[in-house]
């Protein structure tokens, strides 16, 4: 009989879920992985994480992984994950990357959701129009995060060096949503670099797999590398 697996409860355009599914699919572990509907998610899901969001990854043990940055350490420091795919992790500790992390998932993701969602941040100020709160914002993205990741990349093509690393699955996801509000845009700004990257991952077969479409409501398996 087959081991029983972990199942993640996942939103496909989710940019947290996303780094989630590209771990575990690096570090080639096999999973069942539960489409949710945003307005009528799971009670299983509830009742393992009260929070409400994805990514949730439940394992075989009962214990419950509620942040997506824990999901992406548990894979690939899995002990089936192989030697490469444990150096995804550990390329990724260094303090440049760490801060880069920092900075996507604060400030950045705080001006990526009032530029791509303004007209649900209405209570932030009330003496400006939507369309010059979304400049702003946009500015501000791209000032806290993408200068930064341009001169990071400046010398190799991953944040990982010559080899990619979880900081790269880790970032990308919300690079993607931010370019892809106003992609002429994002290709006119002076970010060789950064465009760059973005599009190998976009092309690449470990996106392709993580983007697969599964029916909302039904558990799907993941096969592992072995």
């Amino acid at each position: 009989m087959e081991p029983p697996r972990p199942l993640l409860y996942t939103y496909r355009r989710c940019p947290y879920a996303m780094r989630a599914r590209m771990a575990l699919l690096v570090a080639g572990i096999a999973f069942d992985a539960h489409e949710i509907v945003l307005r009528d998610k799971p009670a299983a899901m509830l009742a393992a994480s009260p929070k409400g969001t994805v990514p949730v990854l439940v394992l075989p043990s009962g214990q419950v992984l509620e942040q997506s940055w824990d999901i992406v350490q548990w894979a690939l420091t899995h002990e089936s994950a192989d030697a490469e795919a444990q150096a995804w992790w550990s390329r990724a500790q260094t303090p440049e990357n760490l801060e880069l992390l920092q900075r996507n998932d604060g400030d950045f993701k705080h001006h990526l959701d009032r530029y791509k969602y303004a007209e649900r941040f209405t209570q932030d100020t009330t003496d400006t129009a939507t369309t010059d709160r979304r400049t702003f914002h946009r500015e501000q993205a791209v000032a806290v995060l993408l200068h930064e990741l341009e001169r990071c990349l400046a010398e190799h093509d991953f944040l990982g060096g010559a080899q990619p690393c979880a900081a790269d699955i880790g970032i990308f996801p919300f690079v993607r949503q931010f370019a892809a509000v106003d992609p002429a845009w994002f290709n006119a700004l002076p970010l060789a670099r950064v465009q760059a990257w973005l599009t190998h991952w976009l092309q690449s077969p470990l996106f392709e797999a993580c983007m697969q479409k599964l029916p909302s409501h039904a558990e799907v398996r993941f096969p592992g590398s072995g």
